[in-house]
């Protein structure tokens, strides 16, 4: 196949969707694609500068930073423009939106010629529902925009499933491509002399259950079990969090760590937790798998997908009862999870590889370019 042009657009260069558009940009570049990026100037922290600073060198069409608020507003104007111009200037083959701004970018710009129109939501619009008028507004752009979209990739047949359901069915091809994990990622974990019995790793919103994980610990320990935990992360919860831990004694017990990436806060813990109320396909799951750590985590989004016919072993989501009644097995038998931990981490290395994920994305690529109108005579329709 010849070397495409690929432009990838994101908001926020953080979390699973920025390690997933990160892993995809090096796949796609070591397959001989000419990829750049385009992504928000306002968010980010050090690791992400230090991501960035590492993939620009290897960007055939550049990297560029814009502001991109999270609410919809006037300002994205200028950011599509933007992306059209890019567009333009690469003669990208495939414009490819991560997340809901990133999506709506991707699907709105002017491009000039026929180009696929590629959107993988990771989450975004789809954890919200029509009961809220916020919920109604996104999701009624979404089904606006659906039928700009050429490719629709979801990372977990749960996400597509969800999109049918709150938006329609898309227009254009639709795929299911599994985030995946590399080797490197299954050499074992070291722990740090200092770690506590429990590890969460995410960002600190209401979605991922935090609370939940508070809660639960508080009731181990009432029930006379001393549990310990560290919770790494930053978000618009990492005030709340802390004082909500205070508020029930948990202050000495429970220790709050900025961002820092997996397997460096996979040593601070004995148990990965993660006790979402909603996902999509959570790259932590995978990765706290592949090290062969022991998890802890809930029964949403696509991690059923990831368990298989371990499924059994997750628990129900805002139930810190049942997420306690884990915690209180796994620190007084902990031999109990041993062969769950051994049987997950060859699932994943057997189904779940970052080579499947790229090689599925760019066939899907290829797959929509073959729909494309012939001719640019056709081009205003991609316009």
């Amino acid at each position: 196949m010849r070397p495409l042009n690929i432009l990838h657009v994101l908001r926020a260069p953080v979390g699973g969707l920025f390690r997933h558009v990160t892993d995809l940009v090096r796949g796609q570049i070591a397959r001989g694609h000419n990829v750049g990026i385009i992504a928000d100037s306002l968010t980010g922290d050090v690791s992400a500068e230090t991501a960035f600073a590492n993939l620009v060198p290897l960007l055939a069409l550049g990297l560029s930073r814009i502001p991109i608020k999270r609410p919809f507003g006037p300002s994205d104007l200028q950011a599509i423009w933007h992306v059209s111009q890019r567009a333009r200037a690469t003669k990208a083959d495939v414009i490819h939106g991560h997340g809901a701004k990133g999506g709506a970018f991707a699907r709105l710009a002017f491009t000039g010629k026929p180009t696929v129109r590629a959107y993988t939501p990771h989450g975004g619009s789809l954890l919200l529902d029509h009961k809220s008028l916020k919920g109604k507004a996104y999701l009624a752009l979404e089904r606006i925009m659906m039928p700009r979209g050429d490719l629709y990739l979801f990372e977990s047949a749960f996400s597509a499933n969800v999109f049918d359901a709150k938006v329609g069915q898309p227009k254009g091809l639709v795929r299911v491509v599994h985030n995946g994990v590399s080797e490197s990622e299954f050499a074992p974990i070291t722990l740090a002399p200092d770690a506590t019995d429990l590890v969460f790793l995410g960002e600190l919103r209401e979605v991922k259950g935090i609370d939940i994980l508070i809660d639960a610990i508080a009731k181990v320990r009432n029930s006379g079990t001393p549990v310990t935990a560290t919770i790494v992360g930053g978000g618009p919860l990492a005030t709340e969090l802390p004082a909500h831990a205070a508020k029930l004694g948990l202050a000495k017990a429970i220790r709050f760590i900025p961002p820092m990436n997996a397997r460096a806060a996979m040593t601070l813990g004995r148990i990965m937790v993660i006790p979402s109320r909603a996902e999509s396909l959570p790259y932590v799951v995978l990765e706290a798998a592949a090290a062969g750590r022991p998890l802890i985590t809930t029964n949403v989004g696509g991690i059923p997908e990831i368990y298989g016919p371990l499924v059994d072993a997750l628990i129900p989501a805002g139930d810190a009862d049942s997420l306690a009644n884990a915690i209180g097995t796994a620190i007084r038998q902990p031999q109990s999870m041993d062969d769950a931990t051994r049987q997950l981490r060859a699932r994943v290395e057997n189904a779940f590889s970052c080579n499947a994920m790229v090689d599925g994305i760019v066939a899907g690529y290829e797959q929509a370019i073959a729909q494309l109108p012939a001719h640019s005579g056709n081009a205003l329709a991609h316009a």
